[in-house]
């Protein structure tokens, strides 16, 4: 047997090898799947949900489909409380808002790629120390959630007051949507949509971005964008997070002033949020 021959069979047995370990894993990875949502949704677990005004409104159907949703997420992700104790509310809770998100889109499992939720209580300081011509400045400054790669840090006192009260701001909304922005691989407020929608989605959302930074560097004539408020104007990923937070917690306004933003949103998401706050 020549040398070529073998080094081929090597490496034939090992992609063998390497490709039945994977289905394996696969074939485990179902079947534990299968026995999370074999188990029955607590009623404990729904009683949270139900002081929530999104779930009381959904169907009987999405109902059904969000709590299975919820139960692989709280099963498949890691919830690290950090001087909190993680509770099931927060759990189901930071689950829901996630999943309804993606309630009507083609998914197995709600956000594959997230492996870790840390929830803090309050809102929490992080420290930035920048170098310049070899001096170097420290900044610290709050943050109120953030998502970064697997990773999704929710402040819980800003979580819980928002789940329970429609407010214009939701920050596991708003953090779930950067989530859903980076699912292309790049967090630039384009999500993952069909490339025949793309300019009508660019147009329209790049748009009020463009106007809201007008706006925002004149600080006068604010009218209506003062719904979408300043921090929409940090960047286009920022613009789409707050905008879905707006389209899920205040529909109606968000319709009245932004009709054409309202309708892309309403097209990606495939719900129509305003029957979900009547």
């Amino acid at each position: 047997m020549n040398y070529y021959l073998a080094l081929l069979l090597l490496f034939g047995g090992l992609f063998i090898v390497i490709m039945a370990v994977y289905f394996l894993l696969k074939i485990r990875e179902q079947r534990y799947l299968k026995q999370i949502l074999a188990l029955p949704f607590k009623e404990e677990d729904r009683a949270y949900l139900k002081k929530t005004l999104h779930y009381a409104n959904l169907s009987t159907e999405d109902k059904d489909k969000i709590e299975h949703s919820i139960m692989l997420f709280t099963h498949t992700k890691e919830f690290i409380g950090v001087g909190i104790e993680v509770t099931g509310e927060m759990k189901v809770i930071i689950a829901f808002y996630a999943c309804l998100l993606l309630l009507h889109k083609t998914t197995t499992n709600c956000y594959d790629n997230l492996k870790t939720i840390i929830i803090y209580p309050n809102a929490v300081a992080f420290e930035n120390i920048q170098a310049s011509n070899g001096i170097y400045t420290k900044e610290q400054f709050l943050i109120d959630g953030q998502a970064v790669n697997d990773t999704v840090i929710i402040i819980w006192h800003d979580a819980k007051r928002e789940a329970y009260h429609l407010r214009h701001n939701n920050v596991i909304i708003h953090e779930f949507a950067h989530e859903i922005d980076f699912m292309d691989g790049e967090i630039d407020g384009v999500p993952p949509i069909e490339r025949s929608k793309y300019d009508e989605w660019t147009r329209v959302l790049f748009n009020d971005y463009k106007k809201l930074s007008d706006v925002v560097l004149k600080n006068r004539e604010w009218g209506k964008y003062k719904l979408l408020g300043a921090y929409a104007s940090t960047n286009e990923a920022e613009f789409f997070a707050v905008v879905t937070e707006r389209f899920f917690e205040s529909p109606k306004s968000l319709k009245k002033h932004f009709p054409e933003l309202y309708n892309e949103l309403k097209k990606f998401y495939n719900i129509d949020t305003i029957k979900l706050v009547t």
